[in-house]
This record gives C-alpha cells, structure tokens and sequence, in this order.
C-alpha cells in the first residue's frame, strides 16, 4: 500500500492572500491617517534610528493607537482582522486542495510566514486553515494590553521558520529543536515537499531557501493591476522562483493547476522511492 506523506503550503500574507497590508483595512483609518501616512512614517523613524522597519511599524502601531485612546487588546486586532479582504477564491482555497492532496495520498498542511501581526491575521476568517502562523506579535500586560514587540518577522528571519516546519518545531520560543541534527528522512516535512507562495521583496531568502533545497517557489501578484507579472518574471530569470502567477485561487486558476501539478509531482516521487531496491 502506498505510505501517506505530508506536503507543506507556506503563504505569506499581505499581497499573497489578501491586497495591500493587513492594517490598511481598519487599523489605520482608526488612527485618522492615509496608509502613506502611516507607513512613512514607520520608515523614516527606521531610517533615522537605523532600525529595523518591521520594528517600527510595530512601534508605531502601539503609539497611535495611544494617541486616539484605541483599544490595545488582543481582542482588538483580531476584530481588525476581520476587515481584511482576500482574493478571489482563497476561501474555498484550502479545502479544495486538501482533498485533492487526499486523492493522491498526500496530506497537505497549511502556514503563514509573514511580517504582518500574527493577531489581526487570527481574526481573518481563512484563520482556522492553517497548522501555525508564523508572524509579527506584541508582549502583553497583565491586564491585557499590548506594550512591546514579542516576534518580528523580517525577510530574513522569516527563513527561520522553513527551517521550524522542516523539523516540526511549533514553538517561536524553541531554538533548541530546531538546531539539533535530524536525519532528512525523519524530518516531518521534507523541502522537498514544501511549496512556498510569496509576493515581493520580503520573501525572496524563502522562495529561494525552498527552491534550492528541492522544493517550489511561486511568486503570485495582485491581478488587478497592470505590469506586475514582467517585474517578477525577472525572479524566474534570476533563478529564484520556479512560478509566477496572478493572486486568484479559484478553481481552475494559474495557481490552482501548478500547485495540484506539484502535489502529483510529491505523490509520484513517493512512489518511485518506494519503488527503489533498498540498500543491502
């Protein structure tokens, strides 16, 4: 009988799943500023503070929120979330492609890996999808309030967690498991079965992390607007990814063909290594 296996779909989120940046749909307009407002001014404190824009962002979320008395909760972010549009097609996304795994025998887990707030992405309805969300978080209070940073996902870290979902590390906290020596063979999940799904600049080290180790890469852009696909097609050229394809998730799609046609790819390479004369 055929063994079961397990194949990874590693999202980002803002621009992959869902148009624009996840604090433009409530969070901003709630502190009275325009999204270049605020994002300008998250990147020229970094700028001037040589810091890390992730960091920044997050610095100032907590501070205008401050400034207008809004709710710094957990509570409150997840309501966000709930604003948050998703492309065409992403709902119905998941369940479609786990049977389709199903029917070849391969079990399909689904992450976020993403700078955006790990809170607002919670409160999304596409939320209950995914194995884990790996994501920007703040510290809380005791009485609940958010006052610090506790994980910042920047394009380089974000690497981090390719590694985590290779060796079935669930924790952020958990730097210990990750490091210790694993045989590829006993890895929960292969690179080789890992199919990651970014937009831009930030995903880059993950799309070409997976690519290189034998996985595939798919660089998606927002289909509604003009010239995208020839900018990242220079990412196909320059051997970072192995797709490009419009943000649109329904039935039939570029991405839905491609990521089946991997999934036939993982089962089919199954096969043949059990086909393979074990080693005397």
């Amino acid at each position: 009988m055929q063994k079961k296996v397990t194949a990874a779909l590693i999202y980002d989120f803002d621009g992959t799943l869902a148009p624009g940046n996840m604090q433009e749909y409530d969070f901003i307009p709630a502190v009275g500023k325009s999204n270049k407002e605020f994002w300008n001014d998250a990147n020229t404190l970094a700028e001037q503070q040589d810091a890390d824009q992730v960091l920044t962002y997050m610095a100032r979320m907590i501070q205008e929120a401050q400034s207008k008395g809004l709710s710094l909760r957990r509570e409150a972010f997840r309501e966000s979330g709930r604003h948050v549009e998703l492309y065409r097609g992403v709902k119905e996304w998941f369940a479609r492609i786990n049977d389709y795994g199903r029917s070849r025998g391969v079990e399909i887990l689904h992450y976020i890996n993403s700078s955006g707030l790990k809170e607002i992405i919670e409160g999304t309805s596409i939320a209950h999808e995914f194995k884990n969300i790996y994501a920007c978080s703040f510290l809380y209070n005791v009485d609940g309030i958010a006052y610090w940073p506790a994980v910042a996902v920047n394009y380089t870290n974000k690497t981090q967690f390719i590694f985590k979902i290779n060796k079935g590390v669930e924790s952020v906290f958990d730097t210990r498991k990750v490091n210790q020596y694993m045989e590829e063979k006993n890895r929960p999940v292969p690179f080789s079965r890992m199919i990651y799904v970014g937009d831009g600049t930030t995903d880059i080290p993950c799309m070409r992390l997976v690519k290189n180790f034998g996985g595939h890469s798919i660089a998606v852009y927002n289909p509604d607007e003009t010239g995208q696909r020839r900018t990242l097609n220079d990412l196909i050229r320059d051997n970072r990814v192995n797709h490009v394809c419009p943000a649109d998730y329904t039935e039939g799609s570029e991405i839905d063909v491609v990521v089946k046609t991997i999934i036939d790819k993982i089962a089919l390479d199954n096969r043949l290594s059990e086909l393979e004369i074990p080693r005397l």
